[in-house]
């Protein structure tokens, strides 16, 4: 491939990862809970931010791939894995690694969610805010796009996107009703 056509690949998979993942993350906090998604099913909210989860990993493996196999830019397989390594801008470059890497800690929690519980599987999950914080400043830092005024409006209502779920899940938690106390059913037989 022509280094102009992964440049292109890098390019457009790094502005379409932005908001996706954006959207991921506001719908986590949206599913929190069991909220839905409108009048939708409480089963529709999970369902659309897993299936979009997967979606930004097709795209970051396309990003990712881009990005190592463009002879313009120096960064190599290893700095995938290895955060500060590449020669391409070092360290926004790194920071992008450093997402990748708080990125294969929520995927695997969440593949073995079932066996590590949710206390655990919450606990790593919560990794999502870093990595998105990590991966807006990659964005900003080494992203061309994200330095036009169209690019940084993208950033700035992908942040506010971001704090309105959360503003909204707050408000929503505070109002919600308690938990009615559980009373014994007419059927039982009262305690004398």
């Amino acid at each position: 491939m022509s280094s102009e056509l992964l440049w292109a690949l890098s390019r457009a998979s790094g502005l379409v990862l932005l908001p996706l993942f954006t959207l991921v993350v506001v719908l986590g906090v949206l599913a929190h809970g069991g909220r839905r998604l409108g009048r939708s099913p409480r089963v529709v909210t999970p369902l659309v931010h897993r299936a979009l989860a997967l979606a930004a990993l097709g795209f970051l493996l396309l990003h990712v791939g881009s990005v190592v196999a463009d002879s313009f830019v120096d960064v190599p397989l290893l700095a995938v894995v290895v955060p500060f390594s590449a020669g391409y801008e070092r360290f926004w470059t790194g920071l992008g690694t450093v997402a990748v890497l708080l990125l294969v800690a929520v995927v695997a929690t969440s593949l073995a969610r079932v066996r590590l519980g949710r206390r655990v599987w919450r606990a790593v999950h919560a990794l999502a805010w870093p990595f998105l914080a990590v991966s807006l400043a990659h964005a900003l830092g080494v992203g061309t796009d994200t330095r036009t005024p169209w690019g940084l409006a993208l950033a700035t209502a992908c942040v506010g996107a971001v704090v309105a779920a959360v503003v909204a899940g707050r408000r929503r938690d505070r109002w919600r009703p308690a938990d009615p106390v559980r009373r014994p059913s007419v059927l039982q037989e009262s305690p004398r």
